[in-house]
């Protein structure tokens, strides 16, 4: 009998104990390096913004900063992806200071003229508040043992301006007015995002004009367009 418990009780802790080995080699492979990694990837957009095509007269000044944020979907396409497209949904406020000035010229239209020496102003600013859609082609050389790489994005951004607002304080008197009709609401423009990890330059060339056709000073058409320069941080 003693030598019958004996045996029992051995082959029952050679089971528990290959039990436990089974365990440990489920939690190893549960934690193995996982080789369909995406770079799924929230994004933060810092930037001047310059204008180009400015009718004579036109400057800026003070800084015209510019803001943005959204998420990014990893589409990779080669088997070390390493090479991706890549779509998105975002928010972005761009800020214009200089001196195009906007006044109510009745019936619902606006005049422009060039706020130049002869009127002093101390704000002259044009905010605008844009849905952001970017579609990216991507290149990085990033493993799926570390998410610290080289990285050259670039592509193209369709923009659509859902609130605007223009803020006048001059010696002519102060205006104040949101929703212009005489901006496009739809935008879109290049750009290329370069960088190492985190810190990554930015650069956007808007393709199309801020304000329509129909907008005018001295019967010139106003056909500015925007460029901006700066920072994108992404982080997973």
């Amino acid at each position: 009998m003693r030598l019958h418990f004996f045996i029992i009780t051995f082959f029952a802790t050679l089971g528990i104990f290959a039990q436990e080995k089974e365990v440990v080699k489920d939690e190893i492979q549960f934690d193995a390096v996982d080789s369909l990694y995406r770079e799924d990837q929230f994004y933060l957009n810092i930037t001047y913004n310059a204008l180009q095509k400015r009718p004579d007269g036109i400057t800026q000044n003070k800084l015209s900063p510019g803001f943005s944020f959204g998420f990014l979907r990893d589409m990779p396409i080669n088997k070390k992806r390493t090479v991706a497209f890549a779509a998105g949904l975002g928010y972005s406020l761009g800020v214009y200071n200089q001196n195009l000035g906007i006044r109510d010229a009745g019936g619902g239209l606006n005049s422009y003229q060039v706020l130049d020496s002869d009127i002093s102003f101390s704000k002259n600013k044009l905010s605008l508040h844009y849905v952001d859609l970017p579609i990216e082609f991507r290149w990085r050389d990033s493993t799926p043992e570390s998410h610290i790489f080289w990285r050259v994005y670039t592509g193209v951004k369709f923009s659509y301006l859902f609130y605007d607002q223009y803020k006048s304080q001059a010696s002519i008197g102060d205006f104040k007015q949101s929703n212009n009709k005489d901006l496009n609401q739809f935008h879109y423009g290049l750009y290329v995002a370069v960088g190492w990890n985190t810190w990554n330059f930015y650069a956007y060339y808007g393709l199309n004009p801020l304000l329509k056709s129909n907008a005018r000073i001295e019967g010139q058409s106003i056909d500015m367009n925007t460029t901006n320069f700066g920072l994108m941080f992404y982080i997973l």
